[in-house]
């Protein structure tokens, strides 16, 4: 009965999983092992919980995100918004501000970037001008965020092949949770093989 729980948690015997608390050596990068305990033969549900705990407070990879707007106060509005870390399943956001769009172009020419938020009302080029540009010209696109002006131009925005859209004035929870969702979409696509 002992060795079919055992399986079941996948700890081998012999394992440091098995040894005293006091008695187990330090797991690589310093952590302590998880933490498991055995009550009257069975193992406690600490046992299947300390992996994920140790998942969840590991070091992410940070994200790079272009804020682009001719307008610097828009530019600080959406980085005060999005914060230094949008979920607590994201890593930090690297932030690049653009104010013209050739700097947006050379900038994800040259790659890593993960997420573009664009202005569409930006001068002289627009956002939604930049946005269509990058999806017929770049590869390895980053995700695509537009802020508009107006909601009634989400229609406009169809045509600019944008990822997501968002009508300002910006709620910051809403502006938060969309840099988020593209994070971890962009996260779950196959790397593009140049």
């Amino acid at each position: 009965m002992r060795g079919l729980r055992r399986a079941a948690v996948g700890v081998q015997p012999g394992s440091e999983l098995l040894r005293p608390l006091d008695q187990r050596r330090p797991a690589s990068g310093g952590l302590a092992a998880p933490l498991t305990a055995r009550r009257n033969g069975a193992w406690s549900p600490a046992c299947r919980v300390a992996p994920k705990i140790l998942l969840m407070t590991a070091p992410r990879a940070s994200a790079t995100v272009i804020v682009f707007s001719h307008d610097p106060a828009v530019r600080e509005q959406v980085r005060t918004a999005v914060g230094r870390r949008p979920a607590p399943d994201l890593g930090r956001i690297d932030w690049v501000e653009c104010a013209t769009g050739e700097e947006v172009v050379a900038r994800v020419d040259a790659g890593g970037v993960d997420v573009a938020i664009l202005d569409a009302e930006a001068q002289p080029a627009g956002g939604m001008g930049i946005s269509r540009q990058l999806k017929n010209e770049v590869d390895d696109v980053p995700a695509l965020l537009l802020l508009l002006a107006r909601r009634d131009d989400r229609w406009l925005a169809t045509w600019s092949l944008a990822d997501a859209t968002l009508a300002q004035p910006l709620d910051p929870v809403t502006v938060a949770e969309t840099v988020a969702q593209l994070l971890r979409d962009r996260a779950r696509r196959l790397p593009v093989v140049r």
